[in-house]
């Protein structure tokens, strides 16, 4: 099913990246910012524009067009071994173990993109889709770090091993801090479920487990917020040791 994406950002990382998946651009005239970068940019390779109604040619303070989209084809996933193909000495990888908050998938993505991640492994079931609110959230993202929809996690993850990945699952419960994990060898990240964290199965494959350690009244962090602290850490190479 083609996404209807409306964040102009995730709509150019789309031209630059793949353009042959745009199927058409809804602007109104004039747009100004990014949104006149996405005219250009589709003038240039040959996608088409359409236009829009009367009511919908006015622009809010954001300047975001109200109404602007472009209608794309999602991004194929990848097999799960070709994620670990090829492992350097500090790589990163990260696998969401049924998180269901399509926002948190985005700001994932987003933030994978950000620090380099090499792959994402979503699970199949019980996870939310990579809709058009997750490429818009993600901003770009999505078109930056490869994905894989495997059908049992715990089988991608002994495929990481293989791979000579190490396995770090994360759990709030768990006794050693992140302060602890030194960034200096290829990690796969593991993070839960927003209620219920990581499955049993899924910790009983990890090769540690860590937590972000709380220094005030609150105890946990949102997921997409915790998993963009972790890949800091980890994403930081060999040169950071723990203490």
């Amino acid at each position: 099913m083609p996404l209807h994406l409306k964040n102009p950002h995730s709509i150019l990382a789309v031209l630059e990246a793949r353009p042959q998946d745009v199927y058409e651009i809804r602007l109104p005239d004039p747009v100004a910012g990014p949104w006149g970068r996405i005219r250009s940019s589709a003038a240039e390779i040959g996608v088409k524009i359409a236009g829009q109604t009367r009511a919908s040619r006015r622009q809010n303070r954001t300047g975001r067009a109200r109404g602007a989209e472009a209608v794309v084809k999602e991004r194929r996933a990848v097999p799960v071994q070709d994620l670990f193909a090829n492992v350097p000495p500090d790589g990163l990888w990260l696998a969401l173990d049924r998180v269901q908050d399509p926002h948190n998938v985005g700001a994932i993505f987003r933030t994978a993109a950000f620090f380099g991640v090499r792959g994402i492994l979503v699970t199949r079931d019980r996870s939310a889709p990579l809709t058009d609110t997750v490429y818009d959230v993600a901003s770009g993202g999505v078109e930056h770090v490869p994905f894989s929809f495997p059908a049992n996690l715990s089988r991608a993850l002994d495929l990481a091993r293989k791979a000579n990945v190490w396995i770090l699952g994360t759990s709030e419960h768990a006794d050693t801090g992140l302060d602890r994990i030194a960034a200096d060898r290829p990690w796969l990240l593991v993070v839960g479920n927003e209620e219920r964290g990581l499955r049993r199965l899924t910790l009983d494959k990890c090769d540690a487990t860590c937590r972000i350690p709380s220094t005030g009244s609150v105890a946990s962090l949102n997921v997409s917020v915790a998993a963009g602290i972790f890949m800091q850490k980890l994403a930081a190479g060999p040169d950071e040791t723990p203490r």
